[in-house]
């Protein structure tokens, strides 16, 4: 099914776009959340006239993408985790426990855009992509901190012996 993009989407295409889908996703989660519309005569011929006010959009968004990455790449995260003796965590940190760190500090991004290879599972320091836009991205530096400063220990009680 063909589909005309009104919104970036991610893996998909830019606003604008004209692009092919299986006909459930399109049904299912692009018409309904507005992100697309059919991509029957009608459409396209509106999608013409309304290239021009595409691009404008796009240009303005992009201005405020730019800012916003600037903002993020001079961000330096802290998280506290448990951690064992090695520096490995009992449990990792994952891009919603990032997503948190960046509300805390006033940035409402959604978490989906957060991205990280894989969780985070031992202390020290990460880089974590944020893609802002289409075509832009920040890199915040994330550390990771065992609690207190302590690492915990992971085997027998030492008062037994």
């Amino acid at each position: 099914m063909e589909v005309i993009l009104r919104e970036d989407v991610a893996s998909l295409g830019m606003i604008g776009d004209i692009v092919n889908v299986r006909p459930g996703y399109a049904r299912n989660y692009l018409l309904p959340q507005g992100l697309a519309v059919p991509a029957d005569r009608r459409n396209v011929e509106k999608l013409e006239h309304e290239r021009r006010l595409i691009e404008v959009k796009k240009q303005r968004e992009r201005g405020t993408h730019e800012t916003l990455a600037a903002a993020l790449g001079a961000l330096k995260l802290e998280i506290e985790a448990r951690a064992g003796r090695g520096g490995k965590l009992f449990g990792s940190v994952t891009n919603l426990d990032v997503h948190k760190l960046l509300v805390e500090k006033g940035f409402d991004i959604d978490r989906r855009r957060i991205e990280m290879p894989e969780t985070i599972k031992e202390i020290g320091q990460f880089t974590v992509c944020v893609r802002v836009g289409q075509d832009i991205s920040a890199n915040i530096k994330l550390t990771v901190l065992a609690i207190g400063g302590m690492l915990e220990d992971t085997g027998v009680d030492s008062s037994d012996s």
